[in-house]
């Protein structure tokens, strides 16, 4: 259904997926530590059977993916050097999407999981005439939310040793106080991946059927 493309510099990898209608509301999709696997660039495929614009760029800038959790914990830990490079790629995409003719509406929505809930909070607060939406998939994150337009809506496992529910709190408070609207979710039972099918040993599909209905519900919602 979609097509790669290569945005913001010659070896930055991004994935885009349009509905059959060819124009819709616009999502960003931000992978987590595993890179731009196949998963994420399902979940477009998916957002765009809904009627949505889904664009997925790649936020290693070697487009590196992996399986493997001690693999994925050294591309963190290399992205951590790089985050200038990401911040400009994660601005062009946003440019790049909200200028696309497919795209209607007045603001775009950005889905994070996990690493990419961080940099999803990130852009709500630095691209805050741009995005109207924001989905939060076992991941927080940190910004001044005061400058923030965003509704958003947090999904979390109950049993997560990669985000705890303290940091999610801490979020919420800061959220709140600044006076943006905000919906958490936690859902029984799971653990952090729960919504990645090949996850095996986590994956919930009673609980990632409820995210999916409440996620498009939403953005439906608030993007039209």
């Amino acid at each position: 259904m979609g097509e790669w493309l290569e945005i913001g510099s010659a070896s930055s990898r991004a994935y885009l997926a349009l509905p059959a209608s060819g124009s819709g509301p616009g999502v960003l999709v931000l992978h987590a530590w595993w890179g731009l696997t196949e998963t994420f660039t399902a979940v477009c495929d998916r957002l765009a059977g809904e009627g949505f614009v889904a664009l997925a760029p790649s936020l290693y800038p070697d487009n590196a993916t992996t399986d493997s959790i001690p693999e994925a914990e050294q591309l963190v830990k290399r992205l951590s050097d790089q985050s200038e490079q990401v911040e400009a790629t994660l601005l062009a995409v946003v440019d790049w999407l909200g200028d696309l003719p497919a795209v209607r509406g007045d603001g775009l929505g950005v889905i994070g999981f996990s690493l990419g809930s961080s940099w999803a909070v990130h852009l709500s607060a630095a691209r805050a005439d741009d995005i109207a939406a924001v989905v939060l998939v076992y991941g927080a994150g940190e910004a001044d939310f005061s400058k923030a337009r965003a509704a958003y809506l947090g999904h979390f496992a109950e049993n997560d040793d990669y985000e705890p529910l303290e940091y999610v709190r801490q979020m919420q408070e800061q959220i709140r106080a600044a006076g943006r609207e905000l919906t958490l979710h936690t859902y029984p039972g799971t653990s952090h991946w729960f919504a990645e099918s090949n996850r095996a040993d986590v994956y919930d599909a009673e609980a990632t059927d409820l995210l999916w209905e409440r996620t498009l519900a939403f953005l439906t919602e608030k993007l039209g």
